[in-house]
């Protein structure tokens, strides 16, 4: 029997009766200054919530250092946790399934994200090339970031342990650590923005280092089949990329699934940057081709899938299931829409970032059509 988006997959997060999952996605619509989820983001995630589906919800900074953007919303104090908990009742009560991802952005912060206006924090303090955003939504060049030192790393371990906990509190099923697209876990792994001479940096084992720590203290508080990751290993988001991956993501996803993770998220290399700009890079590998021999477990992959494609890449045995992410804003019903191949509503890039209900909430399902 051929296996397809729409065969159910057993997980460590329960059974999917689908293999269309919900990418995180950024939206920047939580309330300010606090970063707590509100009703429209319950609201949000309630519409593309379906049954058996799996939703990974968009990126939550761990820490009020770990932020870097305005209005995401945060998994460390007790209003965000209220905010999520309406989130995730909402998704449950059409009987999806709802990951947080854990997020610290490390050097693509602002320093006017930090607390007391400190400049953002990284491995090494080297600058990424390009713009953040500030807390006003306006762009910057990005700040030269301080070097964390080597006794701050077990406090940043513990951040991700906590946050992991506090997503538990929130009501999710599960967690992703966010080890992707140019943010602090990537930074460590990277030589472009590694340059440390202590236990965290040089070799390959030293790089990832940071990574397999926090990967074991979230499993320390989570069921390890509860946990995922994502990584974008021919990635050039954030300044992001390394000059040879294989040997350096090789190593990492070996070393991860050791640890027993329920899931390996990665973004195809195709799609790096794809929140910024529309993009299809070319002549790049397949992320989830090359790291399918090294995952024994479920393995998502992510970027510019369309139905035909996610059907292959499943059928091939690439990937387990397919992430979508910009179709997902605009088609709430997406899985209904994929399985009856009806027509997609096109997106609205300029509302992808800030505001209220336009771009938000506003997209119609099929049957609304």
């Amino acid at each position: 029997m051929t296996i397809g988006l729409f065969s159910p997959l057993d997980t460590g997060l329960g059974l999917l009766a689908h293999r269309v999952v919900m990418a995180p996605l950024t939206r920047m619509r939580a309330a300010r200054p606090g970063n707590e989820p509100v009703a429209i983001n319950a609201a949000y995630y309630g519409q593309r919530a379906t049954p058996g589906g799996l939703i990974i919800a968009e990126a939550a900074p761990i820490s009020a250092s770990g932020r870097g953007m305005p209005g995401t919303p945060g998994l460390h104090s007790p209003a965000q946790l209220e905010g999520w908990r309406a989130v995730t009742q909402a998704v449950h009560a059409r009987g999806g399934l709802i990951v947080a991802q854990l997020w610290h952005v490390g050097r693509i912060s602002h320093s006017s994200h930090q607390p007391g206006g400190a400049p953002p924090v990284a491995p090494s303090a080297i600058a990424a090339v390009g713009q953040a955003m500030d807390s006003d939504f306006g762009r910057a060049p990005f700040e030269t970031p301080r070097a964390l030192a080597t006794g701050e790393l077990p406090g940043v371990i513990a951040d991700y342990a906590q946050a992991a906990a506090n997503a538990r509190d929130a009501g999710f099923d599960g967690v992703e650590i966010h080890a992707a697209n140019g943010y602090l876990l990537e930074q460590f792994l990277q030589t472009r923005s590694n340059q440390r001479t202590d236990a965290y940096g040089g070799s390959i084992a030293n790089r990832a280092r940071l990574l397999i720590e926090v990967g074991r203290a979230v499993c320390g508080v989570w069921d390890a089949s509860r946990v995922g990751v994502r990584l974008s290993p021919w990635g050039v988001a954030n300044d992001s990329g390394e000059a040879d991956p294989m040997p350096l993501y090789g190593h990492a996803v070996s070393a991860l699934a050791g640890l027993g993770l329920g899931y390996l998220h990665l973004i195809e290399p195709r799609a790096s940057g794809a929140g910024q700009a529309e993009v299809d890079h070319q002549g790049v590998p397949s992320a989830a081709r090359m790291m399918r021999p090294l995952w024994p477990r479920v393995l998502i992959a992510a970027g510019n899938f369309r139905k035909h494609s996610a059907e292959a890449a499943i059928a091939g045995g690439d990937a387990d299931a397919i992430a979508f992410g910009r179709l997902f804003i605009s088609n709430p019903d997406l899985p209904d829409r994929l399985r009856h191949d009806a027509p997609l509503t096109p997106y609205d890039r300029t509302t992808f970032y800030g505001g209220g209900e336009r771009g938000y909430t506003d997209y119609p399902a099929l049957a609304a059509d």
